[in-house]
């Protein structure tokens, strides 16, 4: 999975390199054609400059003949000087308007093209109105005076405007070839910086994939091995890989497939039918129910199926596949064929020992029958006999008879004892019994029923909290508290009156590090706590054990089978039961019931 990780990382920065080698390419390619487009504006605007200029002094030339004309014919009368204004007035309309259209895009200038024209209008109105005094001899009179010199004031105005607007132009000129000689000057640095990044791209691009074809070349080698490794394990776990190409229809098994059926490797063509060959025939029909179902659905759910080898060897298959789909798109569906023979063979065996396993429980039943009915039998009868001696012949008995009377007692009641703790552990083993929701504080109150009279005599003194319901087996759980409680009241202290608490919380396992198993969330916690002579810590563990006891029997009566019986209900109901303990300070059982 690493080796996978740091391809994709190693492609991943390619990809990344290439996009920000071409980003940055195509960033100063951009910036490139702006200069140049810039350039070419900045040289636009050059000529667009001159064309105004030439038209601003057409425009003044066609004023000054009309003027110089109108002069020439009022002093000579030569209608001949008044040709060039006739032909003049077309001209000068369509020069004025080619100043318009070329100041258009400029508002001061569009402005003054506007006073331009009036002050023109006004001038060529003046123009008309001398001419006409001249041509009627009025050249001599105070009004033709008048309007001769407001015509050359206007026309003043008039070479006054079309120099501002000259000038306007000439510093628009100045600074248009400012932006022409910087575009000129900036653009083979920027050509060159352009070369100079692309380079350096080109440079990181080609050492990344040095360096990521020399990793390549290390993880074929190790794809290699890994390849080797996993053929050698197919071989020693007995199966193998096949893959279907689902666009192209065809089929791919591995040798190692191949030498499952008992064949050489790539010894025939993969396909369907000829794997069908080595199919048992009475499973090839729902051998091919299965395949037709995999071509619909494109996946196949554990097939299981016999084959049989050339040489007769009959095996036992399974087949597992599902769908992969690669990087460019394309479906596969990649299967596992595994030999199962052995895992048939064990099963057949283990079930054998279950048959054996379900004959000794019924010895085993049989002798738990024996042991309550005819072992305890003659034990009866010894303790009748031994009950008739004591009333009739006591007194006849030495005092070495009487003390053999009385160990013959106490070791017949410690044998019925003992016989039935062993009944009631076997009885705990069963693992039939089903549970059910179970009201807990009745179970307790039963089993403190029980040990009435024990509990009566020893002043015994039980604390129990409210417990909810819980899914148990009642009987067993009846058993446990029986158990817990009757250890606390046999090992109290002695003129002690016994104090024994019974809580309850909520435990979530994450609070229970000693659990391996996760299968229940949250468990009921009951702890029973007593005042008794308790116990060394180094025995919290020893004293579940069968038949394991911390005292004498002279001491504490008792066969050592009670703790065992309540470890193995909670085994029974997967739960858990500690112990803990401090001498002459009591002891503390805990109990976990999972939560359903």
């Amino acid at each position: 999975m690493k080796r996978l990780k740091s391809i994709y990382n190693s492609e991943r920065f390619l990809r990344i390199l290439f996009g920000s080698a071409l980003f940055v390419v195509l960033c100063m390619g951009g910036l490139a054609y702006k200069y140049i487009r810039d350039l070419s504006e900045s040289f636009k605007m050059v000529q667009h400059t001159y064309e105004i200029h030439i038209e601003l002094e057409k425009l003044t030339t066609l004023l000054k003949d009309a003027e110089s004309g109108k002069r020439g014919f009022i002093i000579s009368k030569d209608t001949t000087f008044l040709s060039p204004l006739l032909n003049n007035r077309e001209e000068l309309a369509e020069t004025l308007k080619n100043v318009k259209t070329l100041t258009i895009d400029n508002p001061e200038q569009s402005a003054n093209v506007v006073v331009l024209e009036k002050k023109i209008d006004e001038s060529m109105a003046i123009f008309d109105l001398t001419l006409a005094m001249a041509k009627d001899s009025l050249a001599h009179t105070q009004e033709f005076r008048n309007a001769f010199t407001r015509g050359r004031f206007t026309m003043n105005s008039i070479r006054n405007k079309v120099n501002e607007m000259t000038r306007h132009e000439n510093e628009l000129l100045k600074e248009r070839r400012d932006e022409s000689s910087e575009s000129l000057s900036n653009a083979p640095l920027m050509v060159y910086y352009t070369l100079i990044i692309s380079l350096v791209i080109l440079l990181i691009t080609y050492a990344q994939l040095s360096r990521s074809l020399k990793v390549l070349r290390n993880k074929n080698e190790q794809l290699e091995t890994f390849v080797e490794s996993t053929n050698q394990s197919a071989m020693i776990s007995k199966y193998g890989n096949w893959v279907w190409h689902i666009e192209d229809q065809i089929f791919e098994f591995s040798d190692t497939l191949y030498r499952l059926l008992g064949e050489a490797p790539q010894s025939f063509e993969p396909t369907i039918e000829n794997f069908l060959k080595y199919v048992h025939p009475e499973d090839r029909e729902r051998f091919m129910e299965e395949v037709d179902q995999m071509y619909v659905s494109q996946e196949l759910n554990n097939l299981h199926y016999r084959i049989i080898q050339k040489d007769g060897t009959r095996k036992h298959f399974k087949a597992f596949a599902k769908l992969f789909k690669d990087s460019h798109g394309h479906h596969r569906l990649i299967g596992t064929t595994t030999d199962i023979t052995d895992e048939k063979e064990n099963y057949r065996i283990l079930e054998e020992k279950n048959v054996e396993l379900e004959r000794n429980n019924e010895e085993l039943a049989s002798f738990n029958y024996v042991a309550s009915h005819d072992l305890q039998e003659p034990l009866r009868k010894i303790q009748t006999f031994i009950s008739r001696l004591e009333g009739k012949e006591l007194d006849n008995l030495s005092d070495n008879g009487k003390l053999y009377i009385d160990r013959i007692k106490t070791s017949a009641s410690r044998m019925r004892s003992l016989i039935d703790d062993l009944l009631q552990y076997s009885r705990t083993n069963r693992s039939e019994t089903s549970m059910e929701l179970s009201n807990i504080n009745e179970l307790i109150d039963t089993a403190k029923h029980d040990l009435a009279e024990v509990i009566e005599e020893k002043k015994a003194v039980i604390s129990v909290d409210i417990l909810p319901e819980m899914k148990v087996i009642p009987f067993q759980i009846k058993q446990l508290f029986l158990n817990l409680i009757s250890n606390s009241l046999k090992y109290s202290k002695e003129d002690v009156p016994p104090v024994i608490t019974i809580t309850y919380s909520k435990t979530k396992v994450s609070q229970m590090p000693w659990v391996k198993s996760v299968r229940h969330k949250s468990y009921h916690t009951i702890t029973v706590s007593d005042n008794g002579i308790g116990f060394d810590p180094s025995y919290a563990e020893k004293i579940f054990v069968l038949f394991n006891r911390l005292h004498s029997k002279g001491t504490y009566s008792g066969t050592g089978i009670g703790l065992s019986i309540c470890k193995k209900i909670m085994t029974n109901h997967n739960g858990f039961i500690q112990a803990e303990g401090t001498l002459n300070e009591g002891a503390t059982f805990t109990v976990y019931l999972p939560i359903y």
